[in-house]
């Protein structure tokens, strides 16, 4: 995040830098003055050059806040759009590690902490500048004042040393409750129809603010921890004033220093006892560490990679060897599965819940990575395949699909043709009830109203242009049997010359197959003509 500040960063640091110089130049131009005040010549020579010094200031005040900005809202967007990327590059298995409330809270919030890296890291390390550089210039008036001040000093850094400790906890632990709200907040949301149906509101509300209490308390530590600070740093602040003032006396009554530099010592002790102020840059610091170790979370996720091959000419065959997928917590779903759909068939996946239809539906589609074995499409294994070629190949449609994009069109096939998008929609019997919309493809998809069977033929029309393999996870489950039958129709016309692998519960459907394999706990119990399975009173039972 540092090295993302450039190229605002050394602005950053040079307006700072140049900040501390006029800072602590200010104050022996200052006894200067006083100086030549009291001995009635060169007045005028020293207030220009003080006024000259407070002009800079503040335009380097100015230039230094720009540059901040401007370098936290640039590391800001670069990490919201590398996190958003790779989320996306990590595919379904990796982004199920994290809750999707707590990924947006890491996205949004986490990631704008984290931004302040830089400009935090910079203004904490110059921080010290002006102490360090007070405490030279007291030692070039009088070293017991410059002794006066360090010792001072080793007060308020015992009180910035434990502020830094036991912050950063607490900040972290804000950061967790805060992603565990807006997760369970993400879950409620979706399943807001069933609240209310439920009439579980009041108990989903208490489940959404359970956390409450944690943020609550790790909140309370934060402020407690910074007002515990910033009140011994303004309670020390003044007694090295005070004592670097005492000093500076007795060395003017016994003629070792000037008023003038009486005064300039007095505006160095002020500047070396401002180190207790590092109170809120070290907060910054301490949360913008929180939010990038968030942020690094999901950056450590490996991302799917893809290989660079394209696919030779076939007709679609896809292949199980030795393949076995387990659960995150390493229970068994598939079980060393060896199987073989012949290019261009229509192969019906069939079995009880639990069996493991949808996890070889997802292999098949490369949702997934096997824990071992292969699964291939005309001869090439599916990790081997360039992302473009895979993608082009392969489509997948689902039970629940998650309609994207800005209008119905786009929900269909972003960037597609508008005749292809059609052709998918008629096939899927979705172009009647999309025609009826106010606007027709063209209609928002948030203000297109669609029933549960209207959203999987819409998912089954994105699907379609698949060129190879067309992989459907119980996509038609929520649709009439009318419709069914023309989607039916559809996929043993138009859709035939591709291998479809359909998940189904439905015998009616297993019995327009060519071929139905059959699951049972994880493995492949048979494959064969529904007719012929069909004699297995156990076969008959998946569908009762």
């Amino acid at each position: 995040m540092i090295r993302r500040g450039r190229p605002w960063l050394p602005i950053v640091a040079a307006t700072a830098l140049f900040g501390t110089a006029t800072t602590l130049a200010l104050p022996a131009v200052l006894g200067r003055a006083v100086d030549a005040i009291v001995a009635g010549t060169g007045t005028t020579r020293w207030l220009t050059l003080a006024c000259a010094l407070i002009v800079l200031g503040m335009a380097t005040d100015l230039a230094g806040a720009y540059a901040n900005a401007a370098c936290t809202a640039g590391a800001t967007a670069w990490l919201r759009d590398r996190l958003v990327r790779h989320t996306l590059a990590i595919g379904p298995a990796g982004a199920a590690r994290f809750d999707t409330g707590d990924l947006v809270s890491r996205v949004s919030g986490n990631a704008a902490d984290a931004a302040q890296a830089g400009p935090s890291a910079v203004a904490a390390a110059t921080a010290l500048l002006p102490p360090a550089g007070a405490l030279v210039l007291l030692a070039a008036i009088d070293p017991w004042l410059a002794g006066t001040l360090l010792a001072g000093l080793a007060l308020v850094g015992a009180v910035l040393r434990a502020f830094t400790r036991q912050t950063a906890a607490a900040v972290s632990g804000y950061q967790r409750a805060q992603g565990r709200i807006a997760a369970r907040l993400a879950e409620a949301l979706a399943g807001a129809r069933t609240i209310a149906a439920a009439g579980t509101a009041d108990r989903e509300e208490r489940r959404i603010l359970e956390p409450l209490s944690d943020l609550r308390r790790h909140g309370a530590d934060t402020w407690r921890v910074l007002a515990r600070a910033s009140g011994q740093a303004a309670a020390a602040g003044p007694l090295v004033l005070v004592a670097v003032l005492a000093a500076g006396g007795l060395a003017l009554v016994d003629g070792r220093i000037t008023a003038g530099e009486l005064f300039a010592a007095s505006r160095y002790a002020a500047i070396g006892a401002g180190l207790g102020s590092l109170t809120g840059v070290l907060g910054r610091l301490a949360r913008s560490r929180a939010g990038a170790r968030r942020a690094g979370e999901v950056l450590a996720v490996p991302a799917v990679q893809h290989g660079h091959h394209d696919l030779p000419d076939g007709p679609g065959t896809l292949e199980f060897h030795g393949v076995t997928a387990r659960a995150a917590d390493g229970a068994v779903l598939l079980d060393g599965v060896d199987l073989t759909v012949p290019g261009g068939a229509l192969a019906a996946v069939v079995g009880r819940s639990g069996a493991g239809k949808s996890v070889l539906a997802a292999l098949a589609a490369r949702l997934r990575d096997p824990d071992a074995g292969r699964v291939l499409l005309d001869g090439v294994p599916l990790g081997a395949l360039r992302h473009r070629a895979l993608r082009a190949a392969v489509g997948c449609a689902f039970e629940r699909p998650v309609l994207v994009g800005g209008t119905v069109a786009d929900a269909i096939g972003l960037g597609l043709a508008r005749d292809r998008v059609r052709a998918a929609a008629r096939a899927a019997a979705a172009h009647d009830f999309v025609s009826r919309l106010p606007e027709g493809y063209d209609t928002p998809l948030a203000d297109a109203p669609m029933s549960g069977g209207e959203a999987q033929r819409l998912g089954l029309a994105r699907a379609w242009p698949a060129e190879r393999l067309l992989v459907l996870d119980d996509a038609t489950s929520s649709v009439d049997t009318a419709t069914e039958v023309r989607i039916g129709s559809a996929l043993t016309g138009a859709g035939a010359g591709r291998t479809r692998l359909v998940v189904t519960h439905r015998a009616a459907t297993a019995a327009r197959s060519d071929v139905v394999v059959w699951l049972a706990d994880g493995r492949v119990r048979a494959v064969g003509p529904h007719a012929a399975l069909w004699t297995d009173a156990a076969y008959r039972e998946v569908f009762a």
